[in-house]
């Protein structure tokens, strides 16, 4: 009998520590989530920073950023660049799937060419469709023109995203549309802001990306949150069933006799021999 107690004692330990591995388990994974937000929100801030010190500096000659030699990167993102050159208008690509101040569309690239034979992809904007592709994209102006736009790094993505068929892909990889081309082009691309002459079509410059925090912080709150919701269950859970325990201990078991029960059994039981024959 006193190990079937002392067994039974153990039973609602085995539980609670079962819990508790779950419990710091999962407030482990909460916590991460939550950090791994405030780290988005800190390279969120970082980006801003960046976009709103190019936008304030003043244009400087393409040259100065695409170096033979040079990957573009997210620091070199947005910085304002001036260019001249003539379009390789037998080579333009549409950019499937883009969206641009909420409307949905394409984007059109186009190489261009410059004086001492650098070539350079330009985004020459946004045209704003219902389908996934245009049957005619606006064609690019002939002659020399001149290009104000932002730096813009290659974008990253599986090979089917990347590489250009009819004239068309999800992404804006330099590599990726030189090696179709069959002649080098500078990494990254410019998307346009002004071109003189002007170029006819309904295309518009890509919109900057908004300069807000996003949700990050409250959504690296809400996990911290739930960290802390899933401690105090645990407490609350191992503190009620402490609670119960001690319930059970205290109150009198229903299958024990009292004093005064027993000893009118007794009695009774004497009296009972005394009478017999």
């Amino acid at each position: 009998m006193g190990m079937a107690g002392t067994g039974g004692a153990k039973r609602p330990w085995v539980r609670w520590a079962g819990l508790a591995v779950f419990v710091i388990v999962l407030g482990v994974v909460f916590v991460r989530l939550g950090e791994w937000q405030l780290d988005r929100l800190a390279q969120r801030k970082a980006n801003n920073a960046i976009v709103e010190a190019h936008e304030s500096a003043p244009i400087v000659d393409y040259e100065q950023v695409f170096t033979p030699d040079t990957t573009i990167t997210d620091l070199d993102q947005w910085q304002r660049v001036r260019i001249s050159g003539t379009f390789d208008t037998e080579h333009q690509f549409q950019i499937r799937y883009r969206t641009n101040d909420g409307a949905r569309g394409v984007e059109v690239v186009t190489p261009l060419r410059t004086a001492s034979g650098d070539v350079v992809l330009v985004d020459r904007g946004f045209l704003e469709t219902n389908t996934s592709v245009v049957a005619q994209i606006p064609p690019a102006p002939t002659g020399t023109v001149t290009v104000i736009g932002h730096v813009r790094r290659s974008e990253q993505g599986s090979a089917e995203a990347i590489t250009p068929v009819d004239g068309m892909m999800r992404l804006i990889n330099a590599p990726a549309i030189s090696e179709s081309l069959g002649y080098e082009v500078a990494d990254g691309y410019i998307g346009l802001l002004e071109i003189t002459p002007a170029q006819a079509g309904d295309l518009r410059p890509v919109a900057l990306p908004t300069l807000d925090e996003g949700p990050h912080f409250w959504y690296a709150v809400q996990w911290f949150m739930f960290a802390a919701i899933a401690a105090a269950g645990l407490f609350v859970f191992i503190r009620n069933d402490v609670r119960d325990l001690r319930r059970r201990r205290t109150a009198p078991s229903s299958g024990s006799a009292t004093p005064a029960q027993d000893a009118t059994d007794v009695t009774e039981a004497a009296g009972s021999a005394a009478t017999r024959p």
